[in-house]
């Protein structure tokens, strides 16, 4: 079954491949080509944005008033307190770690004994162990040395800005918040995501958060396309690593 479901990966991932490249050469010597306008909501696989609304409360206007409840007002904060709101991540990494380790082991043991001078003082000498003489000694010896050494040097470095949107209001006031952005550079797609957890007292007074003050965040900063693709492994060595047991 094993070999069945491996044999059907593999020629899935050679499909894909030949797709793929299919694709390259049928754009050699060509230039890009730029997305023809048209409605969106007309294409294929079009799905209007949901995301999470707080109720919908009935405008209202106090007695002798010019504004009503649902107006922004001049001394209103206009920071990020309820499920749809916005607010700004501004996303600062600067990360470094320097780690070397190394250990030594080393234990020896030795033992010595007159085996022989045991033997020759009871039987004196006599057949058949006449070959034996008083001096006669059994010594054994055994060491074992074991030495590792290991070193980590990472630096990370990230800045930069990413709108998140308010998903979820916690029963203490907290705010869940998730944000996701995509950039698009030629053939190379830079996806920015940030999530987490943050108290409306640590938003700026310009709705602005710093990422060291998310709690239980999760950012990740990648990319795909073309300088991605080359940088992975191809599918065949993939599967390699994967079955191969050295």
């Amino acid at each position: 079954m094993k070999t069945i479901k491996l044999a059907a990966l593999t020629l899935l991932a050679f499909g894909l491949a030949g797709c793929s490249t299919l694709d390259q050469l049928g754009s050699v010597g060509q230039q890009p080509k730029l997305t023809a306008i048209a409605d969106p909501t007309a294409q294929a696989g079009y799905r209007p944005v949901q995301m999470p609304m707080p109720d919908v409360v009935a405008a209202s206007y106090q007695p002798n008033s010019l504004f009503s409840n649902e107006a922004r007002g001049f001394f209103k904060d206009q920071r990020a307190h309820k499920i749809g709101d916005i607010l700004t991540v501004l996303v600062t990494i600067d990360d470094s770690a320097s780690i070397s380790n190394s250990t030594d082991r080393t234990r020896s043991s030795s033992s010595e004994g007159s085996v022989g001078g045991v033997l020759g003082s009871i039987f004196g000498g006599k057949v058949p162990l006449a070959d034996v003489e008083a001096s006669g000694k059994l010594t054994t010896a055994g060491g074992l040395s074991d030495g590792g050494s290991g070193t980590v040097d990472r630096k990370e470095s990230l800045e930069t800005q990413v709108a998140a949107v308010v998903v979820q209001v916690l029963s203490n006031g907290n705010l869940v918040i998730e944000g996701h952005q995509e950039v698009r550079v030629n053939f190379e797609v830079r996806d920015l995501i940030v999530a987490g957890i943050v108290r409306p007292e640590d938003i700026h007074s310009d709705n602005t958060i710093p990422s060291t003050k998310i709690a239980e965040a999760r950012i990740s900063y990648g990319g795909r396309g073309q300088i991605t693709a080359v940088q992975q492994p191809r599918y065949g060595q993939q599967i390699a690593d994967a079955i191969l047991p050295f």
